[in-house]
């Protein structure tokens, strides 16, 4: 499974999945800030066309092919999509090219449940959930098998971490519901924002007018980029979180963990790091 990989920046490594329909201007513009907070961001390219303005027609064609697509399970509940045993992989190549403590993700709507499977992977410590979307047919359906959450939520107890997840109010994509049901999977380690309607951004491309038509993109298509905005606060509190959990002398280091990973020439081979 061969994919390119857009890399930029120093530090210990954090892993961003762009929302559908692939990575937009505004995707890469988050990236960007995460680098530039000291971070080595590793962005993977899984679907869509990179860099393109979504329009309405191209966003569902590559919508509809993610969802047919056996890397990813859109519309089925409790099982993980096999993409995310990849991005396992490239966490534990990030973590080994970077070094620190370990690896942050953060994904978004489509690829905002891969952040929190990516737990799976000992070198993974900072998961961020931004408007989580899979599956697609239940508001209260979780994207991961029983026996996987419940390895999750013993290692969220075990070493004292947390997973942090954002949505609006009125995101008919990401509801209620499906926060609750994490609440319940992973109880007070799962952290929820809810973000006001009013803090959404209306100026955005027509794939988002047109078919998402409500607000959903926390920190890309519909955060307002202006001091004070709700939106620019959870994206300085996502950087504040990867910063606490990796950097070696962060607020709550504890001194250095200890992660044992091994070799992996396979995730190394499908990996074609372009830079930012």
């Amino acid at each position: 499974m061969a994919k390119r990989v857009y890399v930029a920046g120093g530090g210990p490594a954090v892993i961003v999945l762009s929302e559908m329909p692939g990575i937009s201007p505004e995707v890469a513009r988050f990236a960007r800030w995460v680098r530039d907070a000291g971070f080595a961001v590793y962005m993977p390219s899984l679907f869509g066309r990179d860099g393109a303005v979504p329009r309405t027609a191209e966003g569902v064609a590559v919508f509809k092919q993610a969802c047919i697509s056996a890397e990813f399970h859109a519309l089925a509940g409790g099982q993980s999509s096999p993409v995310t045993h990849w991005l396992r992989a490239l966490a534990r190549l990030a973590h080994r090219e970077c070094g620190g403590r370990g690896v942050g993700a953060i994904g978004m709507c489509f690829t905002a449940n891969f952040a929190l499977i990516m737990m799976l992977e000992p070198a993974m410590l900072a998961p961020v959930l931004s408007q989580p979307a899979l599956p697609l047919n239940d508001p209260a359906g979780l994207e991961i098998a029983p026996e996987e959450i419940q390895a999750v939520r013993d290692r969220l107890e075990r070493e004292d971490l947390t997973v942090l997840a954002y949505r609006f109010a009125g995101d008919l994509f990401c509801r209620a519901e499906r926060f609750a049901a994490y609440a319940a999977a992973l109880g007070d380690r799962f952290v929820g924002r809810v973000l006001p309607d009013s803090a959404a951004n209306t100026d955005v491309a027509p794939f988002f007018a047109e078919r998402v038509a409500c607000p959903h993109s926390v920190v890309t298509a519909h955060l307002i980029d202006e001091a004070g905005q709700p939106t620019i606060a959870a994206r300085d509190e996502i950087l504040a979180f990867f910063a606490r959990r990796l950097v070696a002398d962060g607020p709550d280091s504890g001194g250095p963990t200890d992660l044992v990973t091994s070799p992996d020439s396979a995730a190394r081979a499908a990996t074609d790091a372009t830079r930012l």
